[in-house]
């Protein structure tokens, strides 16, 4: 008896709450320009008519949502205002663009060769500690964090260096 109340009261709730969610919302001007907004109407306020929100938050998945952005023709026509730029300069602008890609792929290189030294030089030199009785002990937790964090670097610049080989190639 107890579940099948419960089980009722819940469909009540569930059918009454959308009703109860739409509110009217006013707006009220007073004398000294402050704005003030409620769901109660107050002297003067008028009521806004507003747009129930979207709370999809992007997640439309279906058929024809997708498509329409797969489509050629979801893009813009660029304005017959814009500005145009004549071959010989934008083939100026892309070969100067890829000359800064490659400076930033050496550098990038350069910074890789570094963070495996570090890592090796790390690797070579454990944590340790001395002990209240004199004796030398390794720190291994201290020692994993420091290579974790030499293994990291040296993942970074991997990745740098995949990101600007992947952009040199598509110009």
């Amino acid at each position: 008896m107890n579940k099948q109340l419960s089980f009722l009261s819940l469909i009540i709730i569930a059918l009454i709450a959308p009703v109860l969610a739409n509110a009217e919302i006013y707006k009220q001007v007073d004398s000294e320009g402050r704005v003030t907004y409620s769901n109660v109407k107050l002297k003067g306020a008028k009521k806004l008519n507003l747009e129930p929100a979207d709370t999809n938050f992007g997640g439309d998945n279906s058929a024809s949502t997708r498509e329409a952005t797969r489509s050629p023709q979801a893009k813009t026509a660029t304005p017959a205002s814009f500005p145009k730029v004549d071959a010989g300069t934008q083939n100026q602008r892309d070969s100067k663009r890829k000359d800064i890609l490659q400076s930033e792929l050496e550098a990038e290189k350069q910074a890789l060769a570094q963070a495996k030294q570090a890592y090796i030089e790390g690797e070579s030199k454990p944590e340790v500690y001395k002990g209240a009785n004199g004796k030398t002990f390794r720190n291994v937790a201290k020692f994993d964090e420091k290579m974790k964090s030499l293994q990291a670097d040296i993942d970074v610049h991997q990745r740098n260096i995949e990101l600007l080989n992947k952009e040199i190639s598509a110009n």
